[in-house]
């Protein structure tokens, strides 16, 4: 089982940066590879970024490429979204995922565990 808490969402403005935290419980974090997905109001959940076990494979939604950052410190426990140059659109709830093997994965279906998000407005 494992338990993931995110942080660091809040209200921001247009062009304004944020750093989201997600971090594990357990000792076998590098065990999982881990994704950040995104839902607004009225929308489904969308993916955003994913990145492997090892922190050494990344993907990402084309609507945030070149915007954020995902990353990870293994010995923390802990998975990051960076997220720069925010835009309205962006606002939503972040959440996180954990799956058990390779990634980075697209499908939120193929995650097993999910933190309870964080919320993040842009405003214009």
């Amino acid at each position: 089982q494992v338990q993931l808490v995110e942080s660091g969402g809040g209200l921001v403005h247009t062009g304004d940066s944020l750093r989201l935290s997600c971090t594990a419980s357990g000792r076998t974090f590098s065990s999982y590879a881990m994704g950040w997905f995104r839902q607004a109001p009225g929308k489904e959940r969308a993916f955003v970024a994913a990145i492997n076990r090892s922190g050494g494979n990344t993907r990402y939604a084309d609507s945030v490429k070149g915007r954020f950052t995902i990353s990870r410190d293994n010995d923390k426990n802990t998975v990051y979204l960076q997220m720069n140059s925010l835009k309205p659109e962006d606002t939503a709830v972040y959440y996180c995922a954990a799956r058990f093997g390779f990634g980075p994965i697209l499908a939120p279906a193929m995650y097993e565990y999910w933190g309870r998000g964080t919320q993040v407005t842009v405003s214009s």
